[in-house]
């Protein structure tokens, strides 16, 4: 697990996790180690937001906490920000406007 005390930028919050947390701002463009591997970050996201740990295939389980907080909708890369265009929330269903 990630030391809290060390200047590294992502923060592991359980061993099971398969997402990574932004403990600083992090700009496009910025190369990142992720699990011994140079990831360049595609955008510019604040403290909080989610990087993939390693690569997640479409419909694994996103591990937050060491629990499943949704699944992905698609296939994401390690080090790609995971958020609401590449996740489907476990904890609300949304309605499909559409159907």
């Amino acid at each position: 697990m990630t030391n809290p005390q060390s200047a590294d930028p992502l923060l592991l919050l359980h061993e099971d996790d398969n997402v990574l947390v932004l403990r600083a701002p992090a700009s496009a463009g910025q190369t990142l180690a992720i699990a011994g591997a140079k990831v360049r970050i595609g955008l510019d996201l604040s403290v909080g937001h989610k990087i993939a740990r390693r690569t997640i295939e479409k419909g694994a389980s996103i591990y937050k906490y060491g629990a499943p907080i949704g699944h992905a909708v698609c296939n994401i890369q390690a080090g790609e920000h995971v958020h609401l265009h590449n996740l489907a929330s476990s904890y609300t269903k949304i309605e499909d406007m559409n159907a």
